[in-house]
């Protein structure tokens, strides 16, 4: 168990924000041009699907946070 405060984890939150948002732009921003005309249940499945990969990295992240390691 960690003794002493570290700067990792305010400064991954703080990290993690920023990505989250980034990459909601990017979606907000490409998607809907290029799947506007599909029917709404491949719609749907593709927000799901761009909705739910962003965790893939998330592990290694917040044990980065919370370790310092990748890994």
């Amino acid at each position: 168990m960690r003794e002493e405060p570290t700067l990792r984890i305010p400064l991954g939150v703080l990290g993690l924000l920023v990505a989250l948002l980034a990459y909601g732009i990017v979606v907000a921003t490409f998607a809907p041009p290029l799947i506007a005309g599909w029917h709404t249940i491949a719609q749907t499945v593709v927000y799901l699907f761009l909705g739910v990969i962003w965790l893939l990295p998330l592990r290694r992240f917040l044990i980065w946070m919370e370790t310092g390691r990748w890994g």
